[in-house]
């Protein structure tokens, strides 16, 4: 079995027994991508192959007999590239920070870097993290590697694709309304998206501030926990960073049933528009859980319905106000010949953005306008708090709710580029659980007839990940779901 193929605790368990040396596994990365990234097309920027062949060989010869190693060194890992970088580029997707190359880590860089593994490249997104099929990148649409005319999701539809591709071992991505556990449905690889304030955001190129999240995307759910225990914790540079304790993730994990877990179903998520494939699939997935042991209740979500038009007023909002800085004066993209100042102004940002992100733009300054705040954006926050009591009235009587994570399966590319509605609702069951901050997973629970991977999603309490990592493994373990590898042609 090619070493490419292992999860990340299996490799890094070879590695540590001395099976496997640091230079084998960058060779080996690389030789992968040099066979399928011109498919899949995951990448914006890989890093420089002989740079990382030096540094393992370093690491190889230094560490002698000695084997004890970090739960991160020598493991290949991609980073989305809206997150800060020292020394590779940054680009958010978009022509605005093309060549832009931050001079300081993110705090989740920083953590993973100080763990001697090797980022093997910045993986492609919807531009500023703003889509949900990776179609809204200046750099060109990714693809699904398990059915290369399809979508890998969105925005961190790269970080995906390239797990799934097995083009590296694990993969940092961004969720702001869905972005880690929608593409990682799509293509049947786990995605974490953590409590808010659970992991730093000092060093996200912001979106949306008070909904965006740093989260893992990988092989299986024991991998999710790896490198969540790593990424996790306070930040004093981080105003919203939590400081509380961080537990070890992956202790609980050894368990592989869920007796005396109390398990919801919001009937809301089971209704209209979903594909009977996903609900027979997620619904399969639930009797599994019950079969290892969980309580299976129905439990209501009343303001569901409300999710999509409340995320999109908050989200623009911020968003239009976290992107007025990019005005060509301080870096990134300067229109050239501009007459005045207001006029270098507007062909900046006309040129440097693409039309989605300059649609979500005019749709947050509309909501924040005079006149227009109460009545917009002021209302979506009032709203967004009765979403989060549903949700603290619901997990007073169960500790996980499961529900499917995407209405269908992946769908081709420009299928929807033109219908921004459409493609807005592919979140519609991951943007509660964002608004209300709470922790959820997403991980495979099936194959539709034409071969596409479908997703189920566990959400939890606040800061209870241990809890969702816990049932997501015994779900895993008891299904074969996991095993199944895309054949890239």
């Amino acid at each position: 079995m090619s070493l490419v193929k292992w999860t990340l605790k299996e490799l890094q368990d070879r590695f540590t027994r001395g099976d496997v040396s640091a230079t084998e596994i960058v060779r080996a990365y690389f030789l992968r991508i040099s066979v399928v990234e011109s498919k899949v097309k995951a990448y914006i920027t890989v890093n420089e192959k002989e740079s990382l062949l030096s540094a393992a060989r370093t690491l190889d010869e230094t560490m002698g007999t000695w084997r004890k190693t970090m739960p991160m060194m020598a493991m290949p890992i991609a980073i989305k590239d809206n997150i800060c970088t020292e020394g590779l580029p940054t680009t958010c997707g978009s022509r605005m920070l093309r060549g832009f190359i931050p001079p300081y880590d993110a705090t989740a860089v920083e953590a993973l870097r100080a763990h001697q593994c090797f980022f093997i490249g910045k993986t492609n997104l919807d531009e500023f993290g703003m889509g949900s099929s990776t179609e809204h990148s200046a750099f060109g649409p990714s693809r699904n590697p398990w059915k290369l005319t399809c979508v890998p999701g969105g925005s961190s539809g790269g970080s995906a694709a390239a797990v799934a591709a097995d083009e590296c071992v694990a993969a940092l991505g961004t969720d702001t309304g869905g972005s880690i556990r929608q593409p990682a449905a799509c293509c049947g690889v786990v995605g974490l998206k953590p409590t808010y304030g659970r992991v730093s955001r000092y060093g996200l190129i912001a979106f949306a501030s008070s909904l965006d999240q740093i989260g893992p995307i990988t092989k299986d759910v024991m991998d999710a926990a790896l490198m969540l225990n790593v990424i996790a914790g306070h930040d004093p540079r981080d105003s919203t960073s939590a400081n509380g304790p961080v537990p070890d993730f992956t202790r609980g994990l050894k368990k592989k049933d869920v007796k005396k877990l109390k398990i919801g179903v919001p009937a809301e998520f089971f209704g209209e528009g979903v594909d009977q494939e996903v609900h027979d699939a997620v619904c399969h997935a639930i009797a599994v859980l019950e079969e290892l042991g969980g309580t299976v209740q129905e439990v209501s979500l009343p303001h569901t319905g409300v999710a999509v038009a409340t995320y999109y007023l908050v989200a623009t909002a911020e968003a239009s106000s976290n992107l007025a800085r990019y005005d060509g004066v301080k870096y990134g993209f300067r229109a050239k010949e501009s007459h005045d100042l207001l006029e270098m102004y507007r062909a900046t940002r006309q040129e440097g953005f693409g039309p989605e992100v300059k649609r979500r733009i005019m749709l947050g300054t509309y909501a924040l306008s005079s006149g227009y705040y109460d009545a917009y954006y002021a209302k979506a926050q009032a709203v967004r708090t009765l979403i989060r009591q549903d949700f603290e009235r619901a997990f007073e009587d169960v500790d996980v709710l499961v529900t499917p994570v995407t209405p269908t399966t992946a769908f081709q590319l420009g299928e929807k580029i033109e219908d921004p509605l459409q493609m807005y609702l592919s979140d519609l069951f991951t943007l509660s659980a964002s608004l209300a901050g709470l922790p959820a997973i997403s991980l495979p629970c099936g194959f539709s007839r034409e071969g596409l991977p479908i997703g189920v999603q566990l959400m939890g309490r606040p800061f209870e990940e241990e809890v969702i990592l816990r049932a997501a493994r015994a779900y895993e373990l008891a299904t074969t779901w996991r095993q199944k590898r895309p054949r890239i042609r």
